[in-house]
């Protein structure tokens, strides 16, 4: 009896515990809406969090659309290409291989109007202390539309002088060497610092007019007043006197270019021995249906007793160069060259060369060269050369 008692009062006490914890309808009512707040806070905070994924993911999309699109206009707008060329000469039982000329070009337009090309050039394959070769920097230049009729460039360009100067890569032009007046008296290739203007006045007549760094030649020794040593290649070039260029030319008639340059330099000596110097040279160049023909004339006056004292005061010499185009891919070539680097002297010093070849181009941009070659005068040898040249 005790017993039963005993655990009616336990479950009488399990019983008013259980109805004491269980909320009432009010309570669960609260309950439910805290719920359903806070559920609702959550789903804000997760809209909220996919709004800024998905604005994350437009910005991310826009700035590779924006790399994208600047990596292909960059592409688009540089432009890439080169020259080079290897020389067989076999001259008077001397015989020597060598890879002439390794060049590079690399431009690019940063709008319509303002654009930059340069020219990086391996000569003779390997340079170094006691090596045969150099690199040297031939062009770095920006160049601006004034007007439509007006350019202007500034940097380290080439000379507008000669045939070749502006203009050598090996499939523009008949034999394995460069023609030697190119060479000892218009000092081909040949570049300077500054600035200058190209100007065209009506249909094919151009202008050109540049003032840039000058010549410093040797005073001293063999190679003094020699024009090509003079070259300073704007390598910390001494600049106390400037040169001024300038360039008439004639392009109207199809297949037919005519031009004229002059040139002076107040001091070739750079300070040395104030000896002014003045170049001027023109050129013919005609093509007519198979037939061609490229004939150039340069001269140089140079000042003072030192340059007169050993002939070197007047340097002067010409070529003539007549071709026949046999196809697209043969063609003939004969050339006629004479100059003299010390034509003030009495002395007969004047150096004359003939070479006869045949150029192979089994694509416009490749060509294959072979020339016989033939020298007299203040010069003897005769022999043959061979070479390979390309321009992409």
């Amino acid at each position: 009896m005790r017993l039963t008692t005993s655990a009616l009062a336990v479950s009488a006490l399990l019983s008013t515990s259980v109805m004491a914890a269980e909320p009432t309808n009010e309570e669960l009512l609260e309950i439910l809406k805290k719920q359903q707040q806070q559920i609702e806070e959550l789903k804000k905070s997760l809209d909220k969090t996919d709004k800024k994924v998905e604005e994350t993911d437009q910005k991310v999309e826009s700035s590779a659309d924006a790399i994208e699109q600047s990596m292909t206009a960059s592409t688009s707008n540089t432009q890439i290409g080169g020259y080079g060329e290897l020389h067989y000469n076999n001259i008077e039982d001397s015989e020597s291989i060598d890879f002439h000329r390794f060049v590079l070009f690399f431009g690019h337009e940063f709008t319509d109007s303002i654009r930059f090309f340069s020219e990086l050039e391996l000569e003779h394959a390997l340079s170094g202390d006691g090596k045969p070769g150099e690199v040297e920097l031939e062009q770095a230049y920006i160049e601006m539309d004034l007007t439509e009729q007006t350019k202007l460039k500034s940097g380290v360009f080439l000379i507008p002088v000669g045939i070749i100067n502006e203009t050598h890569e090996p499939p523009t032009f008949y034999g394995v060497e460069r023609n030697p007046i190119e060479k000892n008296i218009i000092p081909a290739t040949w570049w300077e610092a500054g600035a200058g203007l190209t100007t065209q006045f009506g249909e094919g007549v151009n202008a050109d007019f540049a003032i840039h760094s000058g010549l410093n030649v040797d005073i001293t020794g063999s190679n003094s007043f020699l024009i090509r040593n003079g070259r300073q290649k704007v390598a910390k070039a001494n600049a106390d006197s400037l040169a001024y260029t300038a360039r008439l030319k004639y392009t109207a008639i199809p297949g037919l270019e005519l031009a004229a340059s002059f040139q002076h330099q107040s001091d070739v000596t750079q300070g040395e021995l104030d000896s002014s110097a003045s170049l001027f040279s023109s050129h013919v160049a005609y093509t007519t249906g198979n037939f061609g023909i490229r004939a150039l004339y340069a001269s140089w006056d140079i000042d003072g007793s030192d340059a007169e004292s050993i002939g070197r005061d007047s340097q002067e010499g010409y070529y003539v160069e007549p071709s026949y185009k046999i196809n697209q891919q043969f063609g003939l070539f004969a050339r006629y060259n004479a100059w003299d680097n010390n034509a003030g002297d009495s002395a007969d010093t004047e150096k004359r060369q003939t070479n006869i070849g045949l150029n192979y181009w089994p694509h416009e941009n490749v060509v294959f060269k072979v020339d016989i070659e033939n020298r007299t005068g203040a010069q003897d040898g005769s022999g043959f050369n061979l070479g390979v040249g390309y321009q992409f």
